[in-house]
């Protein structure tokens, strides 16, 4: 039952000549009943690329308006628009995959389903139109064929705002994803139908998903420290907006990285102000692609080591959001390294003493 919330500004956040696209996505709640505290999230229920359904539509020579059953209490919708709001069709799972098995005789799909490592590799970068373009013939109608495909998940965005200083519209930050793959333009469903489809006025469906494990210390007078390159920089946005609104007076700092300071420095304005105001304590940044070997967030961390793990001794708060793959591990890693040179610890009484953090809330993660 999600709330249809009217888009109030949608804009790109990444100056002319960059090759990011950052949307800043403000959305009215003003009679939702949402509640929210910063490190939340905003669950958006998006659409498939219109194209991308069309042409799948297209290659099955079925009718976009035939009525299809799109859940168990019977609901109906056109086959278009279950493509459309119902269904997954940009990813492939090996589950659809064996369903699939069933709707077709193509010999050569059946033998690729034989070898794990070729199905692992056949859906790597491939979405539902590559399956069915590569096999068949597909004897099956519309209505058969869609109950073999999963739900369309919700995506899940950091709020980047403060509910206690504007509790009647909330803040996203999306960047956009688009790529090629075997061929074809690839799109991220949610961020390219905010970037190319969502306008000011329109509505979108979205809930509030609580995340108790990312908060602000109870304490407002604890130290902060946050590491949040990119868009995973959207709850140390609303952090920084929280702690103003409350008067929060602990000390707070900020680690920042992009591609390029000129045009990817995203809410640089805000970052400025609040270090003017000693609402933001300290900040460091680094720009990869501004210089000739490549500067990130975990570099600009070890070069404050000592100040660093003196904030920790204190009792400082850690946070990481953004990208689980690299980012998050590189900057534990570094940290480790920090506690261990600067308290002189061995590398096994460095990792208790993060043990030690996790365990007091104090080392929080929020990454994807």
């Amino acid at each position: 039952n999600p709330y249809y919330a009217e888009v109030i500004e949608n804009v790109n956040l990444n100056g002319r000549g960059s090759d990011l696209e950052t949307r800043h996505l403000v959305l009215s709640i003003e009679d939702s009943n949402f509640q929210f505290e910063p490190g939340d999230c905003i669950g958006i229920y998006p659409e498939n690329h219109p194209q991308l359904v069309d042409e799948l539509i297209q290659h099955m020579q079925w009718d976009a308006d035939e009525q299809v059953v799109v859940n168990k209490q019977g609901e109906k919708k056109t086959l278009r628009e279950a493509l459309s709001q119902s269904y997954e069709i940009t990813v492939l799972t090996k589950r659809l995959l064996e369903q699939a098995a069933a709707l077709t005789e193509d010999a050569k799909f059946h033998e690729l389903l034989k070898d794990d490592e070729q199905i692992k590799s056949y859906m790597n970068g491939r979405d539902l139109l590559d399956l069915v373009k590569d096999f068949g013939p597909w004897n099956v109608k519309a209505a058969d064929f869609v109950q073999i495909l999963r739900k369309l998940p919700a995506r899940l965005y950091s709020i980047a705002s403060s509910y206690q200083a504007n509790p009647d519209e909330v803040t996203l930050v999306l960047r956009t994803v688009r790529y090629e793959s075997h061929g074809r333009e690839r799109y991220g469903v949610c961020t390219v139908q905010c970037a190319e489809r969502l306008e000011p006025g329109d509505k979108i469906p979205i809930y509030v998903q609580h995340n108790p494990n990312f908060k602000l210390p109870a304490d407002p007078e604890v130290p902060i420290i946050m590491v949040g390159p990119g868009t995973g920089v959207a709850p140390f946005r609303a952090f920084m907006e929280e702690r103003e609104e409350i008067g929060a007076q602990g000390k707070s700092w900020l680690f920042y990285g992009d591609r390029r300071f000129r045009t990817d420095f995203l809410y640089q304005v805000d970052w400025q102000r609040w270090l003017k105001d000693g609402v933001l304590t300290r900040m460091d940044v680094a720009f990869s692609r501004d210089t000739e070997q490549k500067v990130y967030v975990q570099h600009r961390m070890m070069e404050k080591s000592k100040d660093l793990f003196a904030w920790l001794q204190e009792g400082a708060y850690f946070y990481i959001c953004g990208d689980k793959e690299r980012m998050a591990k590189d900057v534990e890693e570094t940290l480790l390294q920090i506690i261990e040179q600067e308290g002189g610890f061995s590398r096994a009484e460095a990792e208790a003493y993060l043990d030690d953090m996790k365990a007091a809330n104090r080392y929080q993660r929020d990454v994807y």
